[in-house]
């Protein structure tokens, strides 16, 4: 068997150098890339374990480990740190398609993305004070998230509306005489948990009676304002996911003001859009990462136990299912990876229906991939003393965050029809 194994060319290599040639990158970006992967290698998955043990002794589940910060100094240090960011003057330089390979890298480990300062919210709520924050929101909020100092969170969804459809969003925004005046319900606010979450990217309505895309604003929300309350933190699967947290916060009368205001009134889904084309990107590479370490993991496992007189490497069943992975991480990769490159050749709004169609494909790919592996695991992928259940939990709920499957596939839908009208 293993003469057999060892006659085939090394798939993942041949395919590597199939994707290096069809998504050309600069040399400063494969040498970013290489730099990520030995700081991983070096001082994230070995520190895995040792996360989980101090958050586990901290008298709250909701501080911080030590050893989060220490390595965040350390990639600091390094120059491995805003990476994400396309603006030279506040980040790396990196185009959408560079960073895409990086982002991979960190996927494949849950706490990495935070090590480089390239977690959401922070990624998609500082892209939007680089590309729509006045002078003085820049520098009261966006220097301090691009430090590290601080972190920030995202309200918009609702508990009680359909909030897929964001035209169905309550909060209200009142203008007063010299503040606006804030008061509605939200939930999945990710990271306001954070003891260090210090301001809110708020979505809500200043103008019911506007056309339907022109009621939405965005406005920033010191989260210590009075009227601001953190009331529980969501479980996802029964995990709290502390010390981020996905929370219920109510904003009852809170002042905010007038200057707070993003880009200006009625102007919400512009930054929403331009918010999410490469946050979408960011979590589809998580995902292909978490996928790839999955399948990586499996195949190891499958090599090193034996079953009916034989490994398992060498059953039907397992060779199908690993086949099959493989196959649709190649698959998501590229796609993404086009997805990609349409947006920094032809803009989100042409890439658009690229951007749905790996929104839809990546989290579904992972789930696939995640589960085989966790299936060939057996009760310990579904415990705690591997990463493969985390991986599952945060790959399924990505099918529901940043827009549902459901709508994705319609926009999609929409498009396809769209070229046949004309013909009709």
């Amino acid at each position: 068997y293993q003469r057999r194994v060892r006659a085939c060319p090394p798939p993942s290599h041949l395919f590597r150098m199939e994707v290096d040639s069809l998504f050309p990158v600069s040399d400063r970006a494969k040498d970013l890339k290489r730099r990520v992967v030995e700081f991983m290698e070096k001082n994230i998955y070995p520190n895995e374990r040792v996360f989980h043990e101090q958050h586990s002794k901290l008298p709250t589940r909701w501080a911080i480990p030590p050893l989060l910060e220490e390595l965040k100094e350390k990639a600091k240090k390094e120059g491995l740190w805003n990476l994400f960011l396309p603006d030279s003057a506040y980040g790396s330089g990196l185009t959408n398609l560079e960073y895409a390979f990086i982002c991979e890298e960190m996927g494949k480990s849950i706490f990495a993305p935070e090590i480089f300062n390239c977690s959401a919210p922070d990624t998609g709520n500082m892209e939007v004070l680089v590309r729509y924050g006045s002078e003085q929101q820049k520098k009261q909020w966006l220097e301090p998230l691009l430090e590290g100092k601080i972190r920030s969170c995202f309200a918009m969804t609702e508990p009680d509306v359909a909030s897929s459809d964001a035209t169905n969003i309550q909060t209200s925004i009142t203008r007063q005489s010299d503040h606006y005046l804030i008061n509605g319900k939200k939930w999945w606010t990710s990271g306001a948990g954070d003891p260090r979450c210090k301001v809110a990217v708020l979505m809500g309505k200043t103008d019911p009676s506007a056309p339907l895309h022109k009621q939405q604003s965005m406005i920033l929300v010191p989260m210590d304002a009075p009227g601001v309350k953190v009331v529980r933190a969501l479980t996802v699967f029964g995990n709290d996911d502390a010390p981020h947290g996905h929370c219920e916060v109510h904003f009852q009368n809170v002042k905010v003001p007038l200057e707070n205001m993003l880009l200006g009134e009625g102007r919400g889904f512009e930054i929403a859009q331009g918010r999410l084309g490469p946050g979408r990107i960011h979590h589809c590479m998580r995902l292909i990462g978490m996928a790839e370490r999955s399948l990586s993991e499996m195949c190891k496992r499958v090599l090193d136990r034996r079953a009916f007189k034989k490994r398992l490497a060498e059953q039907g069943t397992i060779q199908r299912d690993i086949a099959d992975s493989r196959i649709e991480i190649s698959q998501a990769r590229l796609l993404t990876l086009t997805a990609a490159q349409m947006m920094d050749k032809h803009g989100n709004k042409v890439a658009r229906n690229y951007i749905s169609m790996i929104k839809v494909v990546a989290p579904n790919m992972a789930t696939r991939v995640i589960d085989r592996a966790i299936q060939a695991f057996g009760g310990a992928g579904v415990s705690d003393d591997f990463y493969l259940a985390t991986f599952w939990v945060a790959a399924r709920s990505i099918r529901i965050a940043d827009g549902p499957d459901e709508v994705h596939r319609q926009l999609i839908a929409r498009t396809e029809i769209f070229k046949y009208l004309s013909k009709l």
